[in-house]
């Protein structure tokens, strides 16, 4: 072991009982030098090696709480870990980037990861440091919608899954992710349009349902083998695929955003921060619901995301209304999350609430779980203190967030035991997801006119081509925004 058959040796003697003495042909700071190199080389090679990520419950010293017991139903598994917490504890949960609690074994946890058509680095829970450093880059929502095919929409989905649990398995990504974006694309100036399937609710809504469903039911076949990726089928958007009651088990959580009438970013004197959506009830109903009510009914999304806007003069952050008929009628059994310092504007951008204690009290009182952001980790103990927000509703919050935490198997131990442990970096950038990814692009291309055959070119008749615009020699920008690293 560790290269000892390179040194020389020397038989000597015999010694007493049998055998010979062996003496070394090396002085011993020669053999000091060469221990030296050996233990650089072996220090090396193990800090190369993949190492085991921290995850809850994987430790004796701490898998024996009640929370750790996958016998017992996530309700009570979720209740149990609240009543273990300290208020201060309890707040430090409340931001996409959680706390760890190192007493009961718990690491951070960053609940934004982004999978919008791929693994991307949007994301502060995603890294390509490890031994995974790509995965697969599907065309832009926008392209692949426009092949009109469930099937494909819904492979892409457990493609996308396939690789973010691999990557989970080696602490390159976490198990909560922020898509798929079902805002209608009915004006250019928005100018995130390529994250959309289109401008009607029925395609969006279609198109919703078999990401989240296939992102999160865990579609995979367990072994690497042919997981049935067929192409060339007929595109079909009518029909429901298989349905799923499996409140429980997820292999991932999806997140449909942004809750609600969401299409500006900054147009002359309107940014995302402060514009108001002005949608009468009718528009509400028929357009701007129906892909958030598809996905929860549905798909059975596990997050919500409300978005920066107003709606009709309220910040979607505080529509409680929404997050009740979300709850109460869709069926909705989840965490809604604030888009990034969505509660920050409430009283920084919009002036609608009184105080930054105001903004983080009511935003919790109107349903909101978590927030992308700090302010809930600021101003939550003050609003507290101030009689504005009681300690059952952060607890409320908890609820919902270990809850999703909980059916992903978060605090299952190590996760290269469990269900998807065999998943890793042999399932991640393969030779099927990006034949999956070549047919999508196919089968999205829309030629909008074709006047004289002008296309396809004759090639005999055309010796050179010219690629025209800013990004055509930027190849970091050609996938589009949430973008990954490819190969």
């Amino acid at each position: 072991m560790w290269g000892l058959d390179s040194a020389k040796f020397e038989t000597v003697g015999a010694i007493p009982g049998g055998g010979a003495s062996i003496k070394p042909f090396m002085s011993p700071n020669q053999l000091l030098i060469l221990f030296f190199f050996f233990f650089i080389s072996a220090s090396r090679s193990i800090l190369q090696s993949p190492t085991i990520p921290q995850f809850p419950c994987n430790s004796p010293q701490y898998n024996q709480y009640p929370f750790c017991n996958t016998s017992l139903s996530i309700a009570t598994r979720a209740k149990s870990l609240i009543s273990l917490l300290t208020l201060q504890e309890k707040i430090q949960q409340l931001s996409n980037n959680a706390s760890a609690i190192p007493r009961l074994g718990i690491p951070a946890y960053e609940w934004w990861s982004e999978s919008l058509h791929g693994i991307a680095t949007n994301g502060p829970g995603i890294n390509f440091n490890g031994t995974m450093p790509s995965a697969t880059s599907f065309p832009q929502v926008i392209v692949t919608a426009a092949s009109f095919n469930k099937t494909l929409w819904s492979k892409i989905g457990s493609a996308i899954a396939t690789e973010a649990r691999a990557m989970y398995n080696y602490g390159q990504a976490g198990l909560t992710f922020w898509a798929p974006t079902v805002n209608l694309f009915r004006d250019p100036r928005w100018g995130r349009g390529q994250e959309s399937p289109g401008e009607d609710p029925m395609l969006v809504s279609a198109y919703a349902i078999e990401y989240v469903k296939s992102f999160q039911s865990g579609k995979w076949d367990g072994e690497g083998g042919d997981d049935g990726f067929v192409f060339g089928e007929k595109r079909a958007l009518k029909g429901e695929g298989d349905e799923t009651d499996d409140d429980e088990g997820l292999m991932l959580s999806a997140c449909c955003k942004h809750l609600i009438a969401y299409d500006l970013e900054k147009w002359k004197n309107f940014s995302r921060y402060s514009f108001n959506a002005v949608v009468t009830e009718q528009d509400m109903q028929d357009s701007y619901e129906p892909p958030f009510r598809a996905c929860v009914e549905q798909g059975k999304a596990s997050c919500l995301m409300c978005s920066y806007n107003q709606v009709n003069g309220v910040p979607a952050c505080l529509r409680e209304d929404l997050f009740q008929k979300a709850r109460d009628k869709w069926g909705f059994k989840g965490y809604i999350t604030s888009d990034c310092d969505a509660v920050a504007t409430i009283y920084f951008y919009q002036n609608y609430s009184k105080s930054p204690e105001d903004s983080a009290a009511d935003t919790l009182k109107a349903g909101m779980d978590i927030n992308c952001g700090t302010s809930m980790l600021r101003y939550t103990q003050p609003a507290i203190d101030e009689g504005k927000v009681r300690e059952e509703e952060i607890d409320r919050a908890l609820f919902n967030l270990f809850s999703v935490q909980l059916r992903i198997g978060l605090f299952n131990g190590n996760p290269r035991k469990g269900r998807f442990g065999k998943l890793g970096a042999k399932d991640v950038c393969t030779s099927k997801h990006k034949t999956l990814a070549l047919e999508a692009a196919r089968q999205g291309i829309v030629l909008l006119k074709n006047d004289k055959k002008f296309l396809p070119l004759n090639k005999n008749d055309v010796s050179s081509l010219a690629i025209i615009g800013p990004l055509a020699n930027n190849i970091s920008q050609m996938g589009g925004g949430y973008t990954g690293t490819s190969q």
